[in-house]
């Protein structure tokens, strides 16, 4: 793998975290700022201000009841349906098959059949228009406790859309926006057919490569169809046996099914826990491999920009010092914070205003704030030369489709302001504006929601199953499109809903989804918060005044 330059090239021109001291000047921390800490003491830490508040007890014990209830009830239904008082829907085995290792664990199809068959209306809901601001859905209905269902053939118009990843609203069909993007299609069709490596490698494709790396300031990037495939195919080329991997244990399936694929040994730290990381790290340092002893071929850091079901953000500079204090390396995936966070758009290094050379590995994808698909890798030259070789994404995956691959550079440029207009700074400030707004009122509301102020991703914690299926149900009938996630996707204790702001909300859709989320919070008793929220935050942050000396 590829390393950064030598500590010693880099200690004349850095601050003892990793900045340029003439880039402290250019992005705008004045001296006072600077007075209280070194580097980007103060300044990280405004950026590090989440929330985790707990529910009081009594939540917890109601969740722990409620699951307890309906797993009591589950039973019940398994023997009606075992003495055949209860049709089963489930597809049966065959006699002759009854000895046979069975597909599924016995806890994974009772869970399936007794509790989320009976909550599935919330999920994989039709969707027959654009995914923006608003969105049409195809009603349906279920006859058999949601078995099975049948369209009634009435399409719910101008839903507000609160649940995709669409932060900086290039998820549209406006025509003179995608007239680029349609005359791709005209010039290379829809599909190359082929992987990069034998005819699929086209002029657009390192046309994007190279704005990427521009976009990043690194020195190299390479991109892939599929962002999923982008972690889980290149971390086994990154490392394997005889290697260390330290993942935070909030990281995306990706990275996890990644990690497990290269054979390397895994360990995990809690989350964005320092304390916990360097413990871990001093570890692997000292005692080298089990048994053994013998030092680590690599120790490799995975992390997280936007952890997306948290809305919490990593603590990039903590990590940063670590990885140069015990000589690891540095793999960041940024597929929710890129374009999302930082007064441009590059993401959570931008955001801290650290160094993009000290993270060896940038990983992020183009599903999300591009409006499009695929992921890249970015970083050193070698980095990416040695990807491109050894790498099962890039050997056998076909090449990203031609208008996909023109949706991401004119989503680009428009960010970097590369199309002669502040259209893309004008959409980044006004997620971040619509991100502090929806944050903020639902604190004063009473929600209990978890994360970082800056994260667009807001996770409002509903705790018991009953009060999320009633919490999306009510919604819809509200014209508001939300996600919903549950155990086993977070812990059990913690259902919750998750919202994903976007640009493309206007302050009065907002303000729609917040009345309705007062009116349903209140319904269904969903205002656990104990905290007491002041109304104007700029005017009671801290660190926003200066002692005198």
């Amino acid at each position: 793998m590829a390393r950064s330059a030598a500590d010693g090239n880099l200690k004349p021109l850095l601050t003892q975290n990793g900045l340029k001291r003439e880039d402290i000047d250019r992005n705008g921390y004045h001296s006072k700022r600077e007075k209280n800490g070194p580097g980007t003491g103060v300044a990280s830490r405004k950026h590090m201000q989440e929330s985790f508040e707990q529910a009081p007890m009594y939540v917890a014990v109601m969740t722990y009841l409620g699951f307890g209830i309906v797993t009591l009830f589950g039973y019940f239904r398994d023997f009606l349906r075992a003495v055949g008082l209860e049709k089963c829907h489930l597809a049966q085995e065959r006699e002759e098959q009854k000895d046979f290792v069975p597909l599924y664990q016995d806890f994974e199809n009772f869970y399936t059949r007794n509790l989320y068959m009976r909550v599935r209306d919330n999920w994989n809901r039709p969707v027959c228009s654009l995914p923006g601001p608003v969105f049409d859905l195809m009603e349906r209905v279920s006859d058999d406790y949601n078995w099975t269902f049948r369209f009634t053939g009435r399409t719910l118009h101008n839903v507000i859309n609160m649940g995709s990843y669409n932060y900086l609203g290039f998820a549209e069909n406006n025509a003179d926006f995608l007239k680029t993007v349609a005359d791709k299609v005209n010039q290379y069709g829809a599909s190359v057919c082929s992987t990069r490596q034998e005819i699929g490698n086209l002029s657009i494709h390192e046309e994007l490569e190279e704005l990427v790396a521009n976009f990043l300031g690194v020195e190299a990037s390479m991109t892939y169809g599929m962002g999923f495939a982008t972690n889980s195919m290149n971390i086994p080329a990154l490392v394997g046996k005889g290697c260390l991997i330290l993942s935070d244990e909030l990281n995306h399936t990706s990275l996890i099914l990644g990690a497990r694929l290269s054979g390397a040994t895994i360990r995990v730290f809690k989350h964005n826990n320092m304390h916990s990381l360097e413990k871990m790290l001093k570890e692997a340092v000292c005692s080298g491999q089990p048994r053994t002893h013998r030092p680590w071929k690599k120790i490799l850091i995975m992390v997280e920009g936007i952890y997306s079901m948290e809305g919490s953000v990593v603590r990039l500079p903590d990590i940063i010092a670590l990885k140069k204090k015990y000589k690891a390396y540095l793999y960041l995936d940024e597929a929710h914070s890129i374009g999302a966070v930082g007064r441009s758009g590059r993401g959570v290094t931008e955001l801290f205003n650290v160094n993009p050379a000290d993270v060896d590995v940038m990983m992020g994808t183009f599903t999300k704030s591009f409006g499009a698909a695929g992921g890249y890798i970015a970083g050193k030259k070698d980095l990416v030369d040695y990807l491109r070789c050894h790498s099962h994404s890039a050997v056998y995956s076909s090449a990203m489709s031609p208008p996909v691959t023109e949706q991401i550079i004119r989503a680009m440029k428009c960010i970097m302001g590369k199309d002669g207009s502040t259209e893309g700074i004008r959409r980044i400030r006004q997620l971040a504006e619509n991100t502090r707004y929806f944050r903020a009122r639902l604190k004063e509301m009473g929600f209990i929601i978890y994360g970082n102020d800056d994260s667009p991703v807001v996770p409002v914690l509903l705790y018991m199953p009953g009060k999320v299926v009633a919490f999306a149900r009510e919604m819809l009938e509200r014209k508001i499109g939300v996600v919903v996630v549950g155990f086993p996707a977070t812990p059990i204790t913690e259902a919750r809903a998750r919202f994903c702001l976007s640009a493309a909300h206007t302050r009065d859709m907002l303000n729609q989804v917040l009345h309705h989320m007062n009116e349903v919070g209140d319904a269904l008793c969903l205002k656990f918060s104990r905290r007491k929220y002041c109304s104007r935050p700029d005017l009671c942050d801290e660190t926003d005044f200066e002692l005198d000396s």
